[in-house]
């Protein structure tokens, strides 16, 4: 079955996907609450893989259930966690389940997560992920042998257009599209001139580029992110936004910035789409996309 989220890219001229955080433990009643409320809303929802190195739920699960639901999973999968054979075959499980959609990840290091005794595994990363996901598109694997039936992946990767310097991250940008990359998701951008400058950098040809918008929900947030998350820059100006909004209308505020750059993006044709990480807030997707109108 062809992916939907793929014709997307042809059948419109902004896509948009959001994310879904599976939950640490069984009780799955409000992660789908959230995917019943915006798996019509969006074009693709997007599972994280143990996001942050933080044990939870594994995509595949989450995504089938998005299946049933209706919905169109993005499957994320990281080479930290898993070696060649369990890759390959945790992309054939996808594939015989109807996920169709991958975005391919070399994921955070153990360290940074909830079990920092794990051992990372990195038997390969992202670039040779997307090169693995071409191979069994092609019906083969990466012994060489012949698969008793290919696999249809629409995959993707992830860039960071705020990392300074930009110069590898542009290396890399370039060698993800080498390898098969036809999706590119970019992490929170909120400088939309840098975003520009990077657009220029990267162009359009063959590859459809979304831009990644995390919900800010205080000022506080935006300053932690600006001194400990790599690769992430709030302006000044939206602290200031932020700063001056009353403690109930803080999340207002964030949703408001998050709509009004989604608009300028649109308006402007900056890129094909938006991928909206409502990180903790996913219910409240559908405020944002309605602030973007």
């Amino acid at each position: 079955m062809a992916s939907a989220f793929r014709s997307a890219f042809s059948e419109k001229d902004f896509v948009v996907t959001a994310e879904i955080g599976p939950p640490k433990g069984t009780d799955i009643a409000q992660m789908i609450h959230h995917i019943d409320l915006i798996k019509d809303k969006v074009d693709a929802l997007n599972v994280t893989d143990n996001q942050s190195s933080v044990m939870r739920i594994g995509s595949l699960a989450v995504c089938r259930l998005i299946l049933d639901r209706g919905g169109e999973p993005i499957l994320q999968l990281t080479c930290r966690d898993r070696n060649r054979l369990a890759l390959q075959s945790e992309l054939l499980s996808a594939a015989v389940l109807g996920v169709n959609n991958v975005l391919c990840l070399t994921g955070d290091y153990v360290s940074v997560g909830d079990h920092p005794q794990a051992r990372p595994v990195f038997d390969l990363d992202s670039v040779q992920l997307l090169q693995t996901v071409g191979l069994l598109n092609d019906g083969t694997d990466l012994s060489g042998a012949e698969l008793q039936g290919a696999t249809n992946f629409f995959p993707g990767a992830v860039v960071t257009p705020e990392a300074d310097p930009i110069e590898p991250q542009m290396i890399k940008f370039e060698k993800k599209i080498a390898a098969g990359a036809k999706f590119i998701q970019t992490q929170a951008i909120y400088d939309l001139e840098n975003f520009k400058r990077f657009m220029e950098k990267a162009g359009r040809d063959g590859v459809k580029i979304m831009a990644g918008i995390v919900l800010l929900v205080s000022a506080g947030m935006a300053r932690y992110m600006n001194k400990n998350v790599p690769g992430i820059f709030v302006p000044e100006e939206l602290i200031d936004e932020m700063s001056t909004a009353s403690k109930d209308d803080r999340i207002e505020t964030g949703i408001r910035i998050a709509g009004r750059m989604i608009r300028q993006l649109r308006e402007e044709k900056m890129c094909d789409g938006v991928h909206i990480m409502a990180i903790g807030k996913e219910e409240r997707v559908p405020d944002i996309l309605d602030a973007a109108a």
